[in-house]
């Protein structure tokens, strides 16, 4: 989100732009770690409109993040999403997100169980009701091939990205002044974007506003199998599980679970939750993966928006030059260029063609207005 909006500000505003970063190696930022997926099966007409607009600059990403002769090879494929539903309730969601889908222009499709079995001979469909599959569109990239792409059209575009820690703010009435970094240093500007992912949370806090965002890991497996799974999309199943091509292999993972601690170590990965629960659930799935192998792991964080699963995009309540992206509770990567796009324009006073951030608002949490997210992974 800060590189995006940063890239957006100098290439599109012509400002001059600073982007502290706590550690420029990103060893631990959820850019750097992410399984980096785009979808448009959301519940929210926002998300949906902001992975739409995302989709088709990823397309051209080569020529809009091109500097000189380099243009960034990002890896996106469109091989889907595919939502699978086991209950009447289950299906009942699926239907009324299809319909809400389609009414915004995303490409879906419903498939029955039937219909499954023909397109996915290797998925067990017996105990399912409904599919959602997207048929352009969804897909994946390289997540930190995007991030070092916006970085460096930023820089090329006059934009400074230094190694510092914010840790507070001078401030003046309504407006802040500067930003103070551990090192002692302190950078005046004329307006603030506060976009430090799992960590936005704390930096809020010393402006009198406490943003319901913390990190919370995510475990993704990496696993090698003899059986061919060809088409394979995204798969979402029922049990929470989700799986998906990778290179030679597969990458499978589940959504963190309510309960779960703020910030555990990354290198503490859970093989328990792949040998107890993911396991089991890919087998059932796809009975080729009886004879899988677990090869790798890695985790990184979401920035989870416990308040409603969304993010929070725009204005800081109650001051008048500072600015937010953060909370977006795994669907950032996806939406950077649009948020950052939307935002770069709001604070720079200027135009974007990306969808309007209003209804991502920090303000809604002042409001105690939720914009609820069914379909988080």
């Amino acid at each position: 989100m800060g590189a995006a909006t940063a890239c957006f500000l100098a290439r599109d505003h012509g400002l001059q732009v600073t982007v502290l970063e706590r550690d420029l190696s990103y060893a631990q930022a959820s850019s750097a770690l992410s399984a980096s997926s785009i979808r448009q099966q959301f519940s929210q007409p926002v998300n949906i409109a902001l992975s739409l607009w995302s989709l088709q600059f990823l397309r051209r990403a080569a020529d809009e993040l091109a500097v000189d002769n380099d243009r960034p090879a990002i890896g996106l494929v469109e091989p889907g999403y595919l939502y699978l539903a086991a209950t009447d309730s289950g299906a009942a969601t699926l239907q009324a997100s299809h319909a809400l889908q389609r009414q915004h222009g995303a490409d879906m499709a419903l498939l029955t169980p039937g219909q499954l079995a023909g397109r996915f001979p290797w998925l067990h469909t017996a105990d399912l009701q409904l599919g959602s599959l997207g048929l352009t569109g969804e897909g994946w990239f390289d997540g930190p091939a995007l991030l070092q792409a916006f970085k460096r059209k930023a820089q090329a575009c006059g934009a400074r990205f230094m190694a510092a820690e914010a840790m507070g703010f001078d401030r003046q009435g309504a407006r802040l002044q500067a930003v103070r970094c551990r090192d002692g240093s302190l950078h005046a500007a004329d307006a603030f974007v506060l976009a430090a992912g799992a960590w936005s949370a704390p930096l809020a806090g010393q402006l009198g506003l406490a943003l319901p965002v913390a990190p919370k890991k995510r475990d993704v497996f990496v696993f090698d199998t003899p059986a061919a799974l060809p088409g394979c999309p995204l798969v979402i199943d029922p049990s929470g599980l989700w799986f998906r091509p990778e290179g030679r292999g597969f990458i499978c993972g589940a959504p963190p679970r309510d309960g779960d601690p703020d910030a555990p170590p990354l290198d503490a990965i859970d093989h328990a939750q792949f040998t107890e629960q993911l396991w089991p659930a890919l087998a059932h799935r796809v009975p080729g993966f009886e004879a899988l192998r677990l090869r790798s792991a890695w985790a990184g964080y979401y920035e989870m928006n416990s308040f409603d699963h969304n993010g929070l995009a725009g204005a800081l309540p109650g001051w008048d030059n500072a600015f937010t992206a953060c909370g977006f509770s795994g669907h950032g990567m996806q939406q950077a260029p649009a948020v950052g796009s939307a935002l770069a324009a709001l604070v720079a006073g200027g135009k974007s063609d990306a969808p309007e951030l209003g209804a991502l608002s920090p303000q809604r949490l002042l409001a105690n207005q939720p914009l609820l997210e069914a379909n988080v992974i």
